[in-house]
């Protein structure tokens, strides 16, 4: 996939495209691989004896708390009469639905039916659980195969729990396919996107490897004119004195997760680390949830990094809000145009994009209207919506 040029630049065999990559599967028509732990909530919004709605790929999911702080996440619909069971009530490790007062223990199994007596009807077996997880203050579910769930590990991130880290977490709905995240945190090629908070900054393409689940890619970062906003020196590890350095950035796009590490000059470890996670919500994967933590070195200077954390959040938030507004247009684009007409030309990309389609999963088309009227969601929407 990828060879050594003469100055040691790891870079792709492709040629270089003169447009869509011809033959290629339309990469946001590609979902995200269930088989894998993905966060669906922050561990401190799933508070003890509290239910909360979240979703996956269109799955709707209930979690909720029970008495033990044991977090326990199930289908959200009750097996009666359908209604979601984030309206219902947790009574110890039980959640129980808000309309006829079934009760479900975590495993998603019926505990309890207040009113059924010894000649009713055989009451279903209950509804599905989920395998769940908590770890770095938040609460991972596996919406695969449960049976593959034991075998799957938890991203590995050392630093979350290091004394000389502290971390900063982000959580917030972004309205596009998560492969543009993807590429957007891999591309470094666009920062004249945040000029207006970075100044001019010139990225290097040192070299880069990628595998069958992995693309990762290291630039070298030097800052050549313009105004830089105090948050990102402080964030680069300049410290008070606010001089330029050149910096190596590393990123890795590790299906399905994302890491970044910037090293700065003559340092011999990352001055922040960053690991993120892009969690469709909608059953089409138009619109997903980012999940970030950012780990940033704690200074000599005792209490520095606390003083300074109100500016490192505003220069961050501004570059997200910033990547945001580019990757939403170019769904609003894909949306328009009804398919990916991407002039893509950085072999970087090229190559991520066939990561994230190797290792993603077809989306299933969605039952049209008729084909829910007609009540059969096994056929094709065009065996229920034939017309003259």
């Amino acid at each position: 996939m990828t060879e050594t040029d003469s100055d040691g630049i790891r870079s792709s065999r492709r040629s270089r495209q003169e447009g869509p990559e011809p033959g290629a599967f339309d990469l946001r028509r590609v979902g995200a691989n269930p088989d894998f732990w993905y966060p669906v909530a922050l561990s401190r919004k799933v508070r003890r004896g509290r239910v909360i709605a979240t979703t996956f790929a269109g799955e709707r999911i209930a979690l909720y708390r029970g008495k033990s702080g044991a977090v326990h996440a199930l289908e959200d619909r009750c097996a009666h009469r359908q209604v979601p069971l984030s309206m219902g009530v947790v009574e110890g490790e039980v959640l129980r639905c808000c309309y006829h007062a079934w009760a479900y223990r975590g495993d998603g199994r019926i505990s309890q039916i207040p009113y059924l007596s010894k000649g009713d009807g055989r009451p279903p077996r209950g509804v599905r659980g989920y395998p769940v997880r908590e770890a770095y203050g938040m609460v991972f579910v596996f919406p695969g195969d449960p049976q593959k769930a034991p075998d799957v590990p938890l991203p590995l991130l050392p630093a979350f729990a290091s004394p000389r880290y502290r971390t900063m977490t982000f959580s917030r709905t972004v309205h596009c396919h998560y492969s543009f995240m993807h590429e957007n945190l891999l591309d470094m090629n666009h920062q004249f996107l945040h000029r207006g908070v970075v100044g001019k900054l010139h990225p290097e393409l040192l070299g880069y490897e990628t595998s069958a689940r992995s693309v990762e890619a290291r630039y070298l970062f030097t800052h050549t004119g313009g105004k830089r906003n105090r948050g990102a020196g402080l964030l680069a590890a300049e410290g008070l004195s606010g001089r330029d350095s050149a910096d190596v950035m590393t990123i890795r796009t590790e299906y399905p997760y994302q890491t970044l590490d910037l090293v700065p000059e003559n340092a011999d470890h990352p001055a922040f680390r960053l690991w993120a996670v892009y969690v469709p919500e909608d059953a089409e994967q138009r619109t997903c949830h980012a999940y970030g933590l950012l780990m940033i070195e704690k200074p000599g200077i005792p209490g520095a990094l606390h003083l300074a954390w109100p500016l490192i959040r505003r220069f961050t938030e501004r570059v997200f809000a910033e990547d945001r507004m580019a990757v939403e247009a170019e769904q609003r684009a894909w949306d328009e145009q009804g398919e990916d007409r991407n002039h893509e030309i950085f072999p970087l990309i090229l190559d991520v994009r066939d990561v994230l389609r190797s290792n993603g999963v077809p989306l299933r088309p969605r039952p049209t209207a008729c084909a829910r009227a007609d009540g059969d969601l096994s056929k094709p929407a065009s065996d229920h919506c034939a017309t003259d």
